[in-house]
């Protein structure tokens, strides 16, 4: 039994070891966030982090017709991620006289999901200098992955 102890010793490591590596999140694919609206980012630029997409709101402060916007952002690079990215990005409305940017980090959870935990400012246009301080908006949204 003696000699059987390494052998149990390097297969309870193997074992381990494999619950101890780092659940990566990836930005690209299709997320939906906690008010329901959706957004696509496609290839994130393995060596540069910029990537694209679309996001189509599901609230709006508007009275136009909500259309799909499109979005652009870059991911960091940095070795120190370990697999969960901070990111940003802007979305353009194709339907309104503002813009939104959002920043955020990609986490994976307890159970194994990717959530994308974020913060935006949003700027509507004024007509003047006096309804500046109406103008931008600030909120949070979580995005879970859309299977």
């Amino acid at each position: 039994m003696v000699q059987a102890t390494p052998f149990f010793l390097v297969l309870f490591l193997a074992l381990g070891a494999h619950s101890l590596a780092v659940k990566k999140c990836s930005l690209a694919g299709h997320w939906v966030n906690d008010l329901g609206s959706n957004m696509t980012i496609q290839t994130v630029n393995a060596k540069t982090g910029i990537f694209a997409g679309s996001y189509h709101t599901a609230v709006t402060a508007t009275t136009q017709e909500i259309k799909v916007s499109p979005l652009q952002g870059a991911m960091q690079k940095s070795p120190n991620q370990k697999g969960q990215p901070t990111f940003g990005f802007t979305v353009n409305w194709s339907f309104s006289d503002s813009i939104t940017v959002f920043t955020g980090q990609c986490f994976v959870d307890d159970d194994g999901n990717e959530v994308l935990k974020t913060m935006w400012l949003l700027r509507s246009h004024v007509t003047d200098i006096k309804n500046d301080w109406k103008a931008t908006r600030v909120g949070i949204n979580v995005f879970t992955r859309q299977q």
